[in-house]
């Protein structure tokens, strides 16, 4: 038998690669968790920054201004108690002649000075007159006051309150209890907890009906985040999942509707986007793939989320801010269109004629870079992560709805995020149910503009005698229309 010779010099290139290869990965591993420890969470560096065009501070002396006056007219809009202040008696003679019938110069010098009024809860008592006939024949009483729930003593506004306190202000229920007590409404844990689950179940047609109108859209948009179930079928602690799809109208009004499930499988969109069609914009992970299977959806990638690739392989290979770089430009022809407010046609030729040849030299990019890479390492597993999804972040450029990133999914899941945070669970599958529902209208009055707590008060006393049939009409988005 004849033993081959061994090549020691290509083992040792082998070993010393392989070496390399960890090392990278390891100081990479090291750098993101020295970030999550130390470092900032912004992306955002001096080569890539653009001008904020919604959010954040201003970039402009003009962005500033109209941000001031937006703020100016709110407040302008508050509710103004006039104090008038007279000049004291022994100040009311003329220093120079000593006359004391001094005459008023116009309505006065009036300066503003804001002040804090501590809310309170004001307990009604509704007294029903009762009528009787001489003859003893009939009693009469009158209607009582309309109660959101049966036999129960808090109103509308009180659901909407601490409907509004746990979904958009995050408060945990022991929270707002102490907060309740500290105002002389002491209120257990238990029944707030059983109105809000009263709250939901009553709301229940609105935010149904939000869900399918948001799924019938032509773009989509969907992310998932976890939120812990205290307890399951089971009697067991587990890790339940809050999925969020939003999508804009033609308007521009963006709507946002939230479902809990008990894990993270693909079964979820696969149920709740079977048979529509349009486009699905999410991000890599591979429980959305059935979706194209039940529907025809066209599947399209979030910019964003590649960008974090390039963006977290900085630190072991400078060369990703060339893909940064390119990123950003593409970014920036999306900012011009905001800016020159084109129209669908003008914007989708803008992206035709800038965004198509820089997604050609970025391509070219990622093919020269990827043998230059190892797999694992950083920067090969974005360049892989890219290409796998090369068509997919392309979709944009047949249809100039489609946006760049999910960004906007990903916004809807901070509210979860902050609560998961305060509240740590919910009890059990039906709680986490329940709480989709509410977190549904109030993001999407948040979204849209409209103060959840007016739009829950009032649609809570009304939903349960409105026609089913009309259930749009209480939609947030026409709600604001009527009122």
């Amino acid at each position: 038998m004849v033993v081959p010779p061994v090549d020691h010099e290509c083992s040792l290139q082998k070993v010393v690669t392989d070496l390399a290869d960890r090392l990278t990965k390891l100081e990479h591993e090291n750098a993101q968790l020295k970030k999550t420890l130390f470092g900032k969470r912004s992306e955002r560096s001096e080569r890539s920054k653009l001008p904020r065009v919604k959010t954040g501070e201003p970039a402009t002396p003009e962005q500033a201004n109209a941000t001031r006056r937006t703020r100016a007219d709110a407040k302008a809009k508050a509710p103004t108690v006039r104090v008038e202040h007279k000049v004291p008696d022994h100040l009311r003679r003329c220093t120079a002649c000593g006359r004391t019938d001094l005459t008023p110069m116009g309505p006065g010098k009036s300066t503003f000075v804001w002040e804090f009024l501590p809310s309170k809860f004001v307990r009604h008592e509704h007294v029903q007159e009762v009528l009787r006939c001489r003859c003893g024949g009939c009693v009469i009483t009158a209607p009582g006051a309309p109660k959101v729930v049966e036999k129960g003593q808090y109103g509308a506004s009180f659901l909407a309150h601490i409907a509004v306190a746990k979904c958009a202000d995050h408060l945990p229920i022991y929270r707002l209890e102490k907060e309740l007590a500290r105002k002389g409404v002491p209120v257990a844990r238990s029944t707030m907890n059983e109105l809000l689950h009263r709250a939901s179940a009553l709301l229940a047609p609105i935010w149904t009906r939000l869900l399918d109108v948001i799924r019938a859209r032509d773009i989509v948009l969907a992310d998932e985040t976890r939120l812990r179930i205290l307890k399951d079928a089971g009697g067991k602690p587990k890790t339940g999942f809050v999925w969020t799809f939003g999508a804009a109208d033609t308007n521009g009004g963006f709507d946002v509707a939230y479902h809990f499930a008990e894990n993270r499988s693909g079964s979820t969109p696969k149920t709740l986007l079977e048979g529509t069609k349009g486009v699905l914009l999410v991000d890599g992970y591979s429980g959305y793939n059935d979706v194209e299977k039940v529907s025809t959806r066209r599947r399209a990638a979030c910019l964003a989320h590649v960008r974090r690739y390039f963006f977290e392989s900085l630190k072991t290979a400078s060369i990703a801010q060339e893909a940064l770089d390119l990123i950003t430009e593409l970014y920036r022809v999306e900012h011009d269109a905001k800016e020159q407010k084109l129209s669908k046609a003008s914007h989708l030729e803008l992206r035709k004629q800038l965004a198509g040849p820089i997604r050609e030299r970025w391509r070219e990019w990622l093919d020269a870079q990827r043998s230059r890479h190892p797999p694992k390492s950083p920067l090969g597993v974005a360049i892989r992560y890219t290409l796998a999804q090369w068509n997919e972040l392309g979709v944009f450029l047949d249809d100039a709805r489609v946006p760049l990133d999910n960004n906007a999914s990903e916004r809807s899941l901070r509210r979860i995020a902050l609560g998961r945070k305060n509240y740590l669970f919910v009890g059990d599958v039906a709680s986490g149910k329940s709480l989709a529902g509410l977190y549904s209208l109030v993001a999407t009055c948040e979204s849209r503009g409209i103060n959840p707590f007016d739009y829950l008060a009032d649609v809570l006393a009304r939903v349960q005698d409105h026609p089913a049939s009309a259930v749009d009409e209480l939609l947030p988005a026409a709600w604001a229309a009527a009122s």
